[in-house]
């Protein structure tokens, strides 16, 4: 009887080379939209594919923004240069390049030892000044490697874009060795058919040559304020800020619980505390309307008047109104029942209430959730508060009575207004009936027909067999998805707690709100709106705090998590509020180590309780 085959093992730090015959039928799959079982493609590939198609990159051209000159001056670059130039001179003649980027992506230098590979490089733009981050091209050693922050390779056909899929990169994050920040990224790319399962380990070893060599740069003052720093996050599971002129350093809490925005706000106080060489507390409003109370303090240099830069702690406060359960006053609703005051927002609504006063028949395009049904509500109760508005859903246009229904509406006992939900649903007789019923109800009434709106999902308004109708349509107004008016938070959540509380004293704590504000929120508006009623089903008087969110909300993951993995983060998190933010606590009770505990709470992005 014969052995079965061995199998393929890798020594440390190399990587199996897939099957690229059925990687490449797995990939025309997935751009194809078929299913793909998770065990064609490599997890991470998959997930980065996945943020690829969300981010609506081009899988068949190469489309990248040139982001200009590129600054050579930077403790990045100097410490690089040694290391890539003597990297280079073992590489000379090999069909290898050497790439290092910046956190976003943009490459800084590119070196090449072979010309016909420098050729295609410059052809598919892998070349100082233009950014090869995931959102412009996809799936690539330089961007997935930046975007889940840890070594990354990427073989042919695991490339999302198919011009690069006759090569093979790895990429490997480069971290500021005192800080901790990702600085950028160090990638070799070689042609497919030439790619060895050492060549991560090479970038690896690249890019820790580089961290070595940045940090014998860091001088002394650095080095203190680091120990400083440390000191800090030691002392408190809160937010943990330390900076001067050169750099910034801030702990998990900091990332997630506060935006950019924000990031700055603190920055700029706590740097006019530090030109004022004294210690300082100041309660600090935020952009999202929330205060904290922050404490800054210099850091000593080795000379008495030396100040090497400052390190502040941040907390979250609670307002009276919000552990009374007051609700927090809104801004005045320019749509009845519609709260939101972000640009894009209001410029919808504004469009949609443009069309309406014009008698414009309009298409509501957007991701479902994002309150298309709501708004043409709002329109309708704001112009004609007394009329009658009737809402019609495609997905049920296979029912004998849909037809009439439509019929009835338009002609027969034609309403004021008229919504025709999911239009991208219907298809034969009923949407050949829809066209024809439009265009009889435009004949018959004129200017003093009912008012149309129809919903539809964003990609199928080129759907041909849509053409027709939607001929009726002089105007589409995009409903942004919620994460690109994520500010409208601190109004809508509000507006939703006192809709679910019914008039009882129920809000949002700060912390609460600004871990709400980091989801990413697939599902827009309705998703909000359920999570919310899911935690008022438990907690019905005061103020929500962090512990009352879904466990998935108590994290921000940097990935997709597979079943076993959300079961375990939801785990942590429960144990970490049965034991109050206390960390070996809360691996004792799980039967796990410290140090585990730790490596998880980072790794799933879970925002400890700070008590």
């Amino acid at each position: 009887m014969k052995s079965p085959p061995a199998r393929q093992v890798a020594p440390p730090g190399t990587a199996i080379l897939p099957d690229e015959d059925g990687l490449a039928r797995t990939r025309i799959r997935f751009l194809t939209s078929e299913s793909v079982e998770p065990d064609q493609v490599r997890e991470a590939i998959l997930a980065s594919w996945w943020r690829s198609r969300h981010f609506r990159v081009p899988a068949d051209r190469i489309d990248l923004p040139y982001l200009g000159e590129v600054n050579l001056d930077t403790p990045l670059i100097h410490s690089a240069k040694l290391v890539m130039q003597r990297l280079g001179d073992q590489l000379d003649g090999q069909p290898i390049s050497m790439i290092l980027a910046d956190p976003t992506g943009t490459v800084l230098s590119q070196r090449t030892g072979d010309t016909d590979l420098h050729r295609h490089l410059e052809r598919v733009e892998l070349v100082p000044g233009f950014s090869y981050g995931e959102k412009f091209v996809g799936t690539n050693g330089i961007g997935t490697a930046l975007e889940d922050d840890q070594p990354t390779h990427v073989f042919g056909h695991e490339h999302y874009a198919e011009h690069l899929e006759n090569l093979a990169c790895a990429g490997v994050p480069i971290h500021h060795p005192i800080s901790g920040k990702m600085i950028g990224a160090v990638d070799l790319t070689c042609w497919r058919k030439d790619a060895g399962g050492l060549l991560i380990a090479l970038a690896r070893s690249t890019a820790e040559q580089i961290q070595q060599a940045l940090l014998t740069h860091s001088n002394l003052r650095e080095l203190i304020l680091f120990q400083s720093y440390l000191q800090a996050c030691r002392r408190t599971t809160g937010i943990v800020m330390a900076f001067n002129d050169d750099i910034v350093m801030m702990n998990d809490s900091a990332r997630q619980l506060l935006n950019s925005a924000d990031q700055s706000i603190l920055l700029g106080h706590a740097a006019q505390a530090l030109s004022e060489y004294r210690r300082n507390t100041a309660t600090v409003t935020l952009s999202g309307g929330g205060k904290v109370k922050m404490h800054c303090r210099r850091v000593p240099g080795q000379h008495e008047d030396d100040v090497v830069g400052g390190v502040l702690s941040v907390k979250l406060i609670v307002s009276e109104a919000e552990s009374s359960g007051v609700p927090v006053p809104m801004l005045p609703m320019f749509l009845p029942g519609l709260v939101g005051s972000a640009p894009s927002w209001l410029r919808c609504t504004h469009d949609v209430d443009a069309g309406y006063s014009r008698g414009e028949w309009l298409v509501l395009a957007g991701e479902p959730g994002t309150g298309k049904l709501s708004l043409a509500k709002g329109v309708h109760q704001r112009r004609n508060p007394t009329g009658r508005l009737h809402t019609l859903d495609a997905r049920e246009a296979a029912e004998d009575s849909w037809v009439c229904d439509l019929r009835r509406d338009l002609i027969d006992d034609p309403v004021d207004t008229l919504v025709v939900q999911h239009l991208e649903a219907l298809r034969g007789e009923p949407l050949k009936a829809f066209a024809g019923l439009l265009e009889e109800v435009r004949t018959a009434y004129g200017a003093n027909a009912p008012w149309v709106a129809v919903t539809l999902a964003p990609e199928a308004e080129t759907t041909p067999d849509l053409a027709e109708p939607l001929a009726f349509f002089p105007r589409t107004v995009t409903v942004p998805p919620l994460r690109r008016h994520i500010d409208d938070l601190t109004e809508l959540v509000p507006f939703f707690l006192a809709k679910l509380s019914r008039g009882s004293r129920l809000s949002c704590s700060p912390t609460a709100l600004h871990l709400l504000m980091r989801a990413d929120w697939a599902g827009n508006t309705e998703q909000l709106y359920q999570v919310l009623k899911k935690v008022a089903q438990h907690r019905r008087l005061g103020a929500i705090q962090p512990a009352d969110l879904p466990a998935e909300y108590q994290a921000i993951a940097k990935r997709p998590l597979k079943g076993l993995e959300s079961i375990e983060r939801d785990a942590i998190v429960r144990s970490l509020e049965e034991a109050h933010g206390n960390k070996p606590r809360a691996a004792q009770l799980l039967g796990i180590s410290r140090a585990t505990i730790y490596r998880k709470i980072h790794e799933y992005g879970i925002v400890t309780p700070d008590h």
